[in-house]
């Protein structure tokens, strides 16, 4: 099975954390940063210089550039680990069981007729429930998407709130996406420099789950009434499609 790691990275020239623990996973970057990026000994595939500046336009590239490929799969270049855990006990997963668990979740994700499938944005043992190993309906973060020759794509205009809409795109079409809950990812989102923190900022985030809930509505895209912060640019998404 053709399973392909992307990472796409912007402004980051030191070395990858994600290729540190997968090495398989090549990092996208754009032509004029090619240089930096490599002499700190990371492997690389260039994007035009054009197509940077905006993440979904890179993560579109990928997908696109890629689509002979039976899965392609996208993870933030800053992830420490992919995680599971085991009768209340954490293991990440080495490079090797990563590989194993790619396949066997596309798999999966072919045989219900899933283009997309993911993992549980939250590395709490508190949040992961036993008896709900996966869903269908659940939002799946962009730090680690699973694209299955698909034919739905980011929205370029909603680079900060990208994933809760193609999480929608999916459930509109297909009525369901796969997020495996047993497993999570550790990312920094938000925390360092370069990347998305380049445009990052509260006026923006605000602009944008406000072009999110105009584009899915009210009912489906909500704002956190019970976040301390003054505004929670993290959206709380209802499924239009009842399960689990």
């Amino acid at each position: 099975m053709d399973i392909r790691f992307f990472a796409p990275s912007y402004k980051r020239p030191v070395k990858s954390i994600t290729q540190i623990r997968y090495p398989f996973v090549k990092l996208v970057v754009m032509e004029s940063e090619a240089a930096k990026y490599r002499a700190n000994g990371n492997d690389i595939t260039t994007c035009p210089d054009k197509v940077q500046g905006n993440v979904c336009r890179v993560r579109n590239w990928i997908i696109k550039q890629n689509s002979d490929a039976d899965c392609v799969i996208i993870i933030d270049d800053d992830c420490s680990y992919i995680g599971r855990f085991t009768r209340s006990i954490r293991h990440k997963l080495s490079a090797g069981e990563l590989l194993e668990f790619a396949e066997h979740a596309t798999v999966m994700a072919k045989d219900m007729g899933v283009k997309i499938w993911g993992l549980n944005c939250l590395p709490d043992k508190q949040i992961y429930k036993e008896y709900l190993p996966f869903s269908f309906i659940n939002y799946i973060g962009s730090p680690f998407t699973a694209h299955c020759k698909t034919d739905l794509f980011f929205d370029e205009k909603l680079s900060l709130k990208e994933d809760y809409d193609l999480t929608l795109q999916h459930l509109h079409k297909y009525r369901r996406v796969l997020r495996f809950n047993k497993y999570h990812y550790e990312v920094k989102q938000s925390e360092q420099s370069g990347g998305c923190a380049a445009y990052r900022n509260l006026a923006e985030e605000k602009r944008q789950f406000e072009m999110l809930q105009k584009k899915w509505g009210s009912v489906i895209i909500r704002q956190d009434s019970s976040s301390k912060r003054s505004f929670d640019y993290n959206p709380i998404l209802k499924s239009p499609i009842s399960g689990v």
